[in-house]
């Protein structure tokens, strides 16, 4: 499909650079797909009221760390200060990143990360060397450290990796180490967050449970891949880079449950969305999984886990916009969004958010 598609003018003003407190009271825009889309304006805190006794509610579990890392590379007596964004773990010691400025960096490069380069304790210090290069400045990073001693270097040296709409109009600082993790942030390696579940609260949880919506989890490590742009013209030269993520055996058979007695699975986000999607086999029926999943879902796709989905506002010629409209249908998506903007809905991943359904309950 044409990329241009999936393109819209968003007034630069509308992009959300703070979360509404409390989180839930950020708007929902709830949309029932058909002929004639239903367009609803409500606000998150209302969510229980669109979902039945019964639904299952899915969200990622999944925990930001402090991916991007700030050092020097040393070629000789030759020094160069690098930035690698880490978007996806290869195994204890390894990392693909993305690098910037990419030149600067060869196969066999030393890299000294952190404040804490230089000194002399081992913990103290984050050290690597490039093992591979890749396209569009990816690299593989062999650090000196492996496991736990290594999670708690980049916890030490790295920094929270806002996307760049956020983070090129202002600094990342102390209420992002809070506002930037979801409620339900447990399992550490995502290098951006499932920006869904940023809206619930204690409270929302509360009355969702109430209603008899059930809450399961799953967990995708969400790449820093979310965040490029697809540079091809048509969605079949877009390549996806992989993420890494697991549904165990309870979850999915809960699941399957719940859909065999009429219930709905309600994903929050499209990270749940596709790792579900990833998880189930060509009749609906979801599977244990573990491992990587670089699913692309476009307009033609056939969803066959998920029956609604919840998920903020996205950049437009975005993967995620693609997603949206498979699941919605692209003309229902451009109503939606124009309806948006056109209401100054905040935009992306501190905005406001969509509640796609069905036509019919």
């Amino acid at each position: 499909m044409d990329v241009g598609l999936f393109d819209f003018d968003l007034p630069e003003a509308l992009i959300a650079l703070r979360p509404v407190a409390p989180r839930d009271s950020a708007r929902l825009l709830v949309v029932r797909s058909g002929a004639e889309p239903e367009l609803d304006d409500r606000t998150v805190s209302e969510l229980p009221a669109f979902l039945q006794p019964g639904d299952a509610l899915v969200v990622n579990a999944t925990k930001v760390i402090p991916a991007r890392l700030r050092g020097v590379r040393r070629r000789g007596e030759a020094l160069a200060r690098v930035e690698l964004l880490l978007h996806r773990r290869l195994d204890a010691g390894r990392w693909l990143a993305f690098a910037r400025p990419a030149k600067k960096l060869a196969l066999g490069d030393r890299i000294e990360l952190g404040e804490a380069s230089g000194e002399t304790s081992l913990l103290g210090r984050l050290d690597a060397t490039v093992e591979a290069r890749g396209e569009a400045g990816e690299i593989t990073i062999a650090f000196d450290l492996a496991g736990p001693d290594l999670d708690i270097a980049i916890a030490r040296a790295g920094e929270l990796p806002l996307p760049p709409y956020i983070a090129g109009k202002r600094p990342t600082d102390d209420r992002d180490a809070t506002d930037y993790q979801t409620l339900f942030a447990r399992e550490a390696g995502a290098v951006a967050a499932p920006t869904a579940g940023l809206h619930f609260t204690p409270t929302l949880m509360d009355a969702l449970a109430a209603r008899g919506v059930i809450r399961h989890e799953t967990v995708l490590h969400v790449g820093a891949g979310t965040f490029l742009p697809v540079k091809a013209d048509d969605t079949d030269d877009h390549r996806m880079h992989a993420e890494t993520g697991y549904l165990d055996a309870e979850t999915a058979d809960a699941l399957n449950a719940v859909r065999a007695r009429g219930g709905r699975v309600v994903a929050v986000g499209t990270t749940a969305a596709r790792l579900l999607e990833s998880a189930a086999d060509a009749d609906g029926r979801l599977r244990p999984f573990a491992g990587d999943t670089d699913i692309f879902i476009t307009p033609g796709y056939r969803f066959r886990a998920v029956d609604a989905l919840m998920t903020n506002f996205h950049l437009p010629r975005s993967t995620l916009m693609m997603l949206i409209s498979a699941f919605a249908g692209l003309d229902t998506v451009k109503r939606a969004y124009a309806h948006a903007v056109a209401e100054r809905y905040r935009f992306y991943s501190y905005g406001d958010a969509c509640l796609f359904l069905p036509k019919t309950p």
